[in-house]
């Protein structure tokens, strides 16, 4: 368990699960994988998913619930518990995710690919750390606390862009029926701060799936039900329930949904061909996110700076910048629900694997040179 709780091997898996979909999806068995991942199942009159919509739809909440307990501890307990405190990397964040929409839009507006313009606003926090883990020994840890800092407040902007952007024919009574559902998690949650009973832990699972079945079927990405419960839940049992996740998370979750959306057809055509989507993400990921981010950083830690901390010099940020540019997970949900069109939806998810693949070749690189440099320093001069 330990080498799943870990940075880097989660990040292997993920990227190894992305290559396996990509080679199966453009292989003779890619029928068959397709196949499988259209086949509905589910309790009839209640809830019918395909495969693939109970990864993203089912599986995903696992994870946004997981991301949304590590939220809440860094907004009370932890590094963004102050405005004060938040504010350089909210500020990195919002050129992090301001510039790539430009880079964006500047590619694709006036086409149909310009609705996919929230796609390169994601930062992959498993996949940025697990680079940071394999490259960046003898970085500085503040800029490990400043990367977590800006990811959280990029899964975010994440988050309010699939709640806002993805949802439609809401019905709110059962959205009502979720949050009385949330309360009711809230209170067990609470009453378990004080008692490990199994049957407490029996209702919090019942109440969690009828909240999740509750958000689903109002019409809600149901991923939003796995934010909302890991924010309400009260921190300690929160706390010890995503250590119990966490390796699976990492070991199944992920991966698996890495799998099912790599599962594209990489398209026989000129590259003049491509939809504008491609090219889009494939620039503002890389681009939009090293550029946003290193001025946005730069102009932060200048008009921001907490006294005493550590300022990050300039190439610490541009290696920030890159390992941001590393969008995978989020990025690729933001590309299955941003387009109809299957093409184009297809092509859109070949951007992010490309856009994140390149920024994280130049992650690689800025991080090494910045932890040697940082190393260098360090030996005492003769």
């Amino acid at each position: 368990m330990a080498l799943l709780r870990s940075a880097r091997f989660p990040a292997i898996l993920l990227l190894l699960a992305a290559v396996i979909g990509l080679a199966l999806a453009n292989s003779p068995w890619a029928d068959g994988a397709q196949a499988v991942k259209s086949a509905h199942l589910g309790i009839p009159g209640v809830v019918d998913l395909s495969v693939g919509h109970w990864i993203s739809d089912g599986l995903l909440a696992v994870f946004f619930f997981v991301a949304a307990v590590e939220l809440q501890f860094e907004l009370t307990s932890g590094r963004l518990n102050s405005a004060r405190t938040a504010l350089q990397p909210a500020i990195a964040a919002a050129g992090g995710v301001l510039v790539p929409i430009a880079v964006y839009l500047l590619i694709a507006a006036g086409t149909e690919a310009s609705r996919g313009w929230p796609i390169p606003t994601a930062t992959d926090i498993a996949f940025a750390l697990g680079v940071l883990a394999v490259f960046g020994k003898g970085l500085p840890s503040a800029l490990r606390v400043f990367l977590l800092a800006l990811a959280i407040l990029d899964d975010i902007v994440g988050i309010v862009f699939i709640a806002v952007l993805f949802t439609s024919d809401v019905n709110l009574l059962l959205l009502a029926f979720a949050a009385v559902g949330l309360v009711a998690f809230r209170l067990l949650s609470r009453a378990l701060d004080t008692s490990t009973r199994p049957v407490l832990v029996v209702a919090l699972v019942v109440v969690a799936v009828l909240v999740w079945w509750c958000v689903l079927a109002s019409g809600v990405h149901a991923t939003i039900a796995g934010v909302a419960l890991g924010l309400v839940m009260a921190q300690q049992p929160a706390l010890r329930a995503r250590h119990a996740i966490e390796p699976w998370v990492n070991a199944v979750v992920l991966p698996v949904f890495a799998l099912s959306a790599a599962l594209v057809a990489i398209p026989q055509v000129s590259p003049s061909a491509l939809s504008p989507a491609f090219w889009a993400i494939t620039a503002a990921l890389p681009l939009g996110k090293i550029v946003g981010i290193t001025v946005a950083g730069w102009i932060a830690q200048r008009v921001a700076h907490v006294p005493g901390a550590p300022r990050l010099a300039l190439g610490d940020l541009l290696a920030a910048g890159a390992l941001g540019g590393i969008g995978f997970t989020v990025s690729l949900l933001l590309a299955e629900l941003s387009f109809a069109d299957a093409a184009v939806r297809d092509q859109a998810t070949l951007g992010v694997l490309a856009g994140s693949l390149v920024s994280l070749v130049l992650a690689a690189m800025l991080v090494s040179w910045r932890a040697w440099h940082h190393r260098r320093l360090l030996i005492p001069a003769v």
